[in-house]
Order: structure tokens, then sequence, then C-alpha cells
């Protein structure tokens, strides 16, 4: 074989090479769950999230980075299984306890081009805007809000707080929820003491709302006695404003009767007023010569009118 068939042979096997290595690296696949970023002479120039076979230039003129869509899980803080090793995070809280929280981010890549490049390690940025927002919310709650009833609230603050900081950062990544695994404290002495605190506090709300009661009870009753002797007292009133207005109608009346006959109701007045104060007692009214008497049968029947005895001692 000559020099020149030689030469032909290589070159078409060259050839043959170099149009194989630009049709294999001219195309590239995208899974559902990936997205990718296509360089241009290392330049990220578009982000491409479509599912299929794609076209691009050869290298080293264009190559492609692929990312996944996929929700990512951060772990922060305390994992009660590792038994006081050095992953325990303690943090204070702004009534000054110490205690251990552990926190679950969920995360995704949103932005392709500015993960790959606006951050050298975009992921530890996240670790620690995490760390930065739990630290800051457990700083300004109460132990007992971290360990009871305000761990709600303290999710949605460091969600918040950590979505702010991971905009402000601009590293293409978006906070999808935040979950607060566990909040306790930090060994079994504390936690006792902690338990006792809390025992004493609940007695302390349970007889607080037991003499709270009591004094509703007890103000109740009042307030019923109260209306009680208003409504007695107002009944009173009225009967003494009624026996008045009777009183004086009577006197009205007996006036009259007196205006007319002054000696016969003088006399009677007094007649009646000996029967009221006197209603056993047997009374003789004699005249000035002592000769005739008049016998009022006052203790006998108070329905009888009395009238005057004729002379002779004779009675009616």
């Amino acid at each position: 074989m000559s020099k020149k068939q030689i030469y032909i042979w290589t070159s078409t096997i060259i050839a043959i090479v170099v149009l194989g290595f630009v049709f294999m690296t001219s195309w590239y696949t995208v899974d559902e769950s990936e997205q990718a970023v296509v360089l241009t002479f290392g330049k990220a120039e578009a982000t491409v999230i479509e599912p299929g076979l794609h076209f691009k230039m050869p290298w080293p003129i264009q190559e492609v980075k692929k990312l996944s869509q996929e929700t990512f899980s951060l772990d922060f803080g305390y994992n009660p299984e590792d038994n006081g090793s050095n992953d325990v995070i303690k943090m204070i809280t702004g009534d000054e306890n110490i205690v251990m929280a552990d926190l679950v981010v969920q995360w995704k890549i949103t932005e392709p081009i500015k993960f790959l490049y606006h951050s050298a390690d975009p992921e530890h940025t996240l670790y620690n805007a995490t760390s930065a927002s739990l630290r800051g919310i457990i700083g300004t709650s109460t132990i007992d809000e971290a360990l009871t009833s305000g761990k709600a609230v303290i999710e949605n603050d460091v969600q918040t707080q950590l979505t702010k900081l991971i905009k402000d950062y601009d590293i293409g990544i978006s906070v999808v929820d935040v979950k607060l695994q566990e909040v306790d404290l930090p060994n079994e002495e504390v936690r006792r003491a902690f338990t006792k605190v809390t025992d004493a506090r609940e007695t302390m709300n349970t007889k607080i709302n037991e003499a709270r009661k009591y004094e509703n009870q007890q103000l109740e009753e009042a307030l019923g006695e109260r209306d009680a002797i208003i409504s007695r007292a107002e009944g009173d009133k009225i009967a003494r404003v009624e026996k008045a207005r009777g009183d004086v109608a009577k006197f009205n009346a007996l006036y009259a009767e007196y205006v007319n006959s002054p000696d016969i109701t003088r006399d009677r007045l007094v007649i009646e007023t000996l029967e009221e104060v006197l209603p056993e007692a047997k009374i003789y009214l004699m005249d000035e010569n002592g000769s005739t008497i008049k016998y009022l049968p006052l203790g006998t029947d108070q329905s009888k009118t009395v009238r005057p005895l004729e002379e002779g001692g004779g009675q009616s």
C-alpha cells in the first residue's frame, strides 16, 4: 500500500472519529425530573426544562450541566438519636434558657444558572441562613413557647425569615416548607426541673381557675340576694305608700264626719280607741252625780254598736 493510500485511510478514520464525536456531543436528553443549563464557551446561555432529546453545538463550543428538579431536604439541629454528639446544636431562648431544636427545610432549585454561579456552595449558604433564622426566632421566644404551644408560630416565623434571606442572597433556591421536628432541653436533669416547674404552673392555674369559679359563684349569689332585697324593699315601699294613702283617705273621711258632728265623732273615736287598747276590759261609766250607771260591754261582741244605757242600770 502506497503512502498516499495510507494517508487517505488515516484521514478517513480521523474524519469518522471526529464526526462521531461531534454527533455524540451534539445531542443530549433531559429527564422529567431534571433541568439543564447550556454553556457556550463556559458562559451560561439558557435553561432547558422540557424533557426529551435536545440539540446543541458540539463540545467544546457548548456543554450542558444537569440539575434536579426534585425537592431536597436539609436537616438542621438536634437529633435525639445522636446522644450528645457534636451535631447537637444548642440555642438560647428569649428568657435565657438553653434548648436544642431539630428543623427540616424542604427546598428546590428554581433558577439553575444562579444556583450554579451566584454562590460557591449554595447548600452551605442555605444551611447558614437556616441557622441564622432559627436562632433569631428562638432567641425572641420564651422556653414555654418553644416547648409547647408556640411551635407553629416559630415554624412560620422561621420560614418567613429564611425565605427573605434566600431571596436576598439570590442563589436560585426556593424554600418550600419548614418543619420544626423537635425542641428539647439539653439534659435529663434540666428536663426534670422543667417538668416540675410546668406541673407547678398547671397546679397554680388550676387553683386560680377554682378561685375564679368560687368568686363568680359568690358574686352571683350576692347579686341575687341584692336583687331580692331590692324587690322586697320596692314591695315594702309600695305597701307603705298605699297604707299612707289609705290613712289619708280615712282621716279625710273622719274629718268630714267631725265637721258635721264633732261630739259624736269624738265620742266614737274615744270608744274605738278603748276597744283597741283595752279589748278585754269591762268599763263602767258614771255621771257627775253618781246616781246613774252606764255599762259598756266592750269585752263582748266587738261587732255590735255600743250606745248609751237607760237610767236604772238596764243594758242593751
